[in-house]
């Protein structure tokens, strides 16, 4: 049996005839860029996720850089994110000059460990980029109580988050704002790339939206230095689509990842463990053992698809070399670059083709 590690097919052939109806739509009305879409996308997503706001953009990343733009972040600040998670987090930080700070994991959920962020905190701390990573939201309320203690703003990175609940509280509503990718692969992703930020802080909002569009608010009036990403109209009209699906896409997966938690019993092999505080989305299913390679191997040499979210941790990366930071500073992180690996997970998977990666991942030795 060949199984792919990813396909959107079967998600993509139920919206076929809407998409394309919706793009006929789109392309005769001559309108491309900033039009009713995306005004109706951002309206239906902020009510999605709880929050009063949202602002489309051009991606994920831009997301992040958005929110540290408006909120004056900048050269000689410094901003606390996970030590695992994907480079991105640490790039938007970057972009506005300021420093990413790493804080280690709780090993068990793969997201950032509140009990290691007030050792980091002085007095060029500004934000705390929290991770929801893999679908799993971060224990916020800990997180929150550091950040409301030192005067930090929350800034969720929800790229891999879309719908998950924390506490019965969809995330992108969880902090002081949110950054999302509309990236393909995502659990709601665009037909190419887009992005968001979601707040309930009007003042944000609107310079988060000047900021995208040329740091203007008014055509031809530009009162900070801005940047050009925007969410298209084409995008968004197609992401209001999948929209409507997304709570049932989302439940199918929480029910693959049940078969595979129910199903998969190798010793050599550690799955991913739930908070009880958090409704998963399962953006990722990653399972961790010592023998990664040799068990990737295995698996593809039984046609299962698998990649590996990530496999170098940001710090050492070549990227950051100006940080200083040796291997073995941050072990947790390291721990689970080394160990993790991601096995199929997505909406329109068969029975069959649960069953028959469970008994592979249960064969290996």
């Amino acid at each position: 049996m060949e199984i792919p590690f990813v396909s959107f097919e079967p998600m993509h052939n139920e919206i076929e005839e809407e998409i394309l109806n919706k793009f006929k739509e789109v392309y005769e009305k001559n309108w491309f860029i900033n039009g009713t879409e995306v005004e109706l996308f951002q309206s239906e997503f902020a009510k999605y996720c709880g929050s009063k706001y949202c602002v489309g953009c051009g991606n994920g990343l831009d997301a992040l850089h958005l929110i540290l733009r408006a909120y004056d972040i900048k050269q000689g600040d410094e901003v606390i994110i996970p030590s695992n998670t994907y480079i991105a987090t640490a790039l938007a930080v970057s972009y506005v000059g300021a420093t990413p700070i790493f804080v280690e994991p709780d090993i068990n959920t793969y997201n950032i460990n509140p009990e290691n962020i007030e050792k980091v905190i002085n007095k060029k701390t500004k934000a705390i980029i929290v991770v929801h990573l893999y679908g799993q939201p971060a224990d916020m309320d800990a997180i929150n109580e550091v950040a409301k203690k030192y005067n930090l703003k929350v800034i969720e990175d929800s790229a891999q988050a879309h719908g998950a609940l924390y506490k019965g509280r969809k995330t992108g509503n969880l902090g002081d704002s949110a950054g999302f990718s509309f990236y393909p692969g995502k659990n709601i992703g665009a037909l190419g790339d887009g992005g968001a930020v979601v707040t309930n802080d009007k003042e944000l909002a609107e310079k988060v939206k000047a900021l995208s569009d040329y740091g203007s608010n008014v055509k031809y009036n530009h009162m900070y230095k801005g940047v050009n990403s925007r969410l298209d109209e084409v995008q968004a009209a197609f992401l209001r689509i999948k929209l409507r699906n997304l709570d049932k896409w989302n439940n199918f997966r929480g029910k693959v990842a049940g078969k595979y938690l129910e199903g998969i019993n190798n010793d050599r092999v550690i799955k991913p463990i739930v908070s009880d505080f958090s409704n998963h989305v399962w953006h990722i299913f990653a399972l961790r053992t010592e023998k990664r390679d040799e068990f990737q191997r295995y698996l593809s040499e039984n046609g299962i698809g698998t990649t590996i979210h990530y496999p170098k941790a940001i710090h050492l990366q070549e990227a950051y070399k100006e940080l200083n930071i040796n291997k073995g500073a941050l072990p947790i992180a390291e721990k689970i670059a080394d160990e993790v690996i991601s096995i199929p997970m997505w909406y329109g998977m068969k029975d069959a083709e649960i069953e028959y990666i469970v008994e592979k991942v249960n064969d290996w030795r």
